[in-house]
């Protein structure tokens, strides 16, 4: 890919309209002055002192941060609680310019939090302790899946594309529950040529007819039901990658960190290299990165290829911002094209 079609490419994001459907949590940061500890006098325990909350959306909340700093026209679907952590995420989520008017609140459910209590040193830079997470650990309840299956079949048809983040390991504790998977395969059906991609921690093998971005050990578990032990080799991965292809019948991209990424398409694994990146890394968030420009370059017109080397791109920016879950704008992106390509 040349500039003159990146260009052409960065140009279209503004126009594209991108709905992220999955599970929503609330990254809650909590910032400790050390020195500040008091002495409980009820239990004499450490009693930690918060100077600082931070609050920011997190999960499929990573995906839409990185879409609004690409310029996409955001819409965001899921389930929250009708609580005060998720009338943070939402203010969060709408403070960066994220449409919230589907997600659904309902005091059934609690809104998935990640706690993370951040010791802040003498020199401003900050650690993080033992998190603290908020997860709903029992099945959603059958209307409620029926309502965020209504709620996705009107959204879809004016959408240029769909993200599917499916952040809960537990099967049906989560948005995307095995109903929401077969409506998705039925949206996928009646919308040929819509991208609609999906990123899994633990169920990318059970999505049919979908567009697949795993990661390489997500690609490995899928396909052979227990975890890598050691990294997949790049010939591992690909095997991976082409046998959900064949289970997906859409093409696959498998993540494999510094290394890049595997495409596999119509039965053939190109790998696309990451360009690279010196100094200080945080790859927290790089996937949700990769996701987000993925579907976004598809939805303007680029091949499977051509949506690979935007992902590359988009990563390697967001890998470099310390201790947060980084973004990428379209001029950074072109930026650091014209850094890396001769």
């Amino acid at each position: 890919m040349d500039e003159r079609k990146l260009r052409e490419l960065l140009d279209r994001f503004p126009d594209l309209r991108i709905l992220v459907v999955g599970d929503y949590f609330l990254d809650r940061y909590l910032i400790i002055d050390p020195s500040l500890a008091e002495t409980s006098l009820e239990t004499g325990r450490t009693a930690h002192q918060v100077v600082a909350v931070r609050n920011s959306p997190g999960a499929a909340g990573t995906v839409t941060n990185n879409l609004c700093a690409l310029g996409v026209q955001t819409s965001a679907l899921g389930i929250i609680g009708q609580d005060g952590m998720g009338y943070e995420l939402l203010r969060a989520l709408e403070r960066n310019g994220v449409d919230t008017a589907a997600m659904i609140q309902t005091p059934e459910r609690l809104t998935p939090t990640y706690t993370k209590p951040m010791e802040r040193a003498p020199d401003g830079t900050e650690r993080e302790t033992e998190r603290q997470d908020i997860k709903n650990r029992s099945a959603t309840p059958m209307p409620l899946q029926h309502r965020l299956v209504e709620a996705l079949r009107q959204l879809a048809p004016p959408m240029d594309g769909i993200i599917v983040a499916d952040q809960v390991p537990e099967e049906d504790c989560g948005t995307i529950t095995g109903a929401v998977r077969q409506a998705l395969s039925g949206l996928a059906e009646n919308l040929p040529d819509m991208p609609i991609a999906v990123d899994s921690r633990a169920h990318i093998g059970a999505f049919e007819g979908l567009l697949l971005k795993p990661n390489e050990r997500e690609a490995w578990m899928a396909v052979h039901g227990r975890p890598p032990q050691v990294p997949p080799t790049l010939d591992e991965a690909a095997a991976c990658g082409l046998a959900l292809h064949d289970r997906a019948t859409r093409p696959v991209f498998v993540t494999v960190g510094a290394r890049g990424v595997l495409v596999v398409e119509k039965g053939q694994v190109a790998h696309v290299p990451a360009p690279p990146v010196t100094g200080p890394i945080d790859i927290v968030g790089a996937g949700d990165s990769a996701m987000a420009a993925i579907v976004t370059a598809l939805c303007a017109g680029a091949t499977p290829v051509e949506a690979a080397e935007v992902a590359n791109l988009v990563a390697s920016i967001t890998i470099q911002q310390l201790g947060t879950t980084g973004t990428a704008t379209r001029e950074q992106v072109l930026e650091r094209f014209r850094e890396v390509m001769p």
